[in-house]
């Protein structure tokens, strides 16, 4: 497997920082590690990226999660190992990464669930999460990029 082209984020270094500083504003804000990891890793498997989806899930093992988990996020509304506010941003990920499956992309019962569990600071750090990741699992599936090709 050969990537189509160099990585836009090694050509475009900016691109890079961009994408280091979304990801560095939503650490602290509210949100666990754990629950990033595991959005990101759901809107990776909707977008399927060979890239985001084994790092995200080996991520969450070096958090201490359990295979269960990390077996059962895509099948999460059908098991018992998440919690309700793990519900809700799963939820929330999977609205933002389906934005044209429906007419109202996420819906107010989404919305008005995962609020109840985040304040602001967490809930924007969320939002900026879930978005920040359909952008690389954007960049790498375009340009093919080859999962366990380190980018610098």
């Amino acid at each position: 497997m050969h990537a189509r082209m160099k990585h836009p984020v090694q050509v475009l270094p900016d691109a890079m920082k961009a994408m280091h500083a979304l990801h560095k504003s939503t650490e602290d804000a509210g949100i666990s590690q754990v629950t990033r990891e595991l959005v990101q890793l759901r809107a990776s498997q909707i977008n399927g990226c060979g890239v985001c989806v084994p790092m995200h899930a080996t991520a969450l093992r070096k958090a201490g999660q359990t295979d269960e988990r990390i077996f059962s996020v895509a099948a999460w509304r059908d098991t018992p190992y998440f919690s309700d506010a793990e519900r809700a941003a799963l939820a929330l990920a999977e609205s933002m990464t389906r934005l044209s499956d429906k007419a109202d992309p996420v819906p107010d019962d989404v919305w008005n669930d995962v609020a109840k569990h985040y304040d602001e600071k967490a809930l924007s750090a969320l939002i900026v999460s879930i978005a920040a990741i359909n952008v690389w699992n954007r960049l790498n599936a375009t340009v093919r990029q080859v999962a366990g090709a380190a980018l610098s």
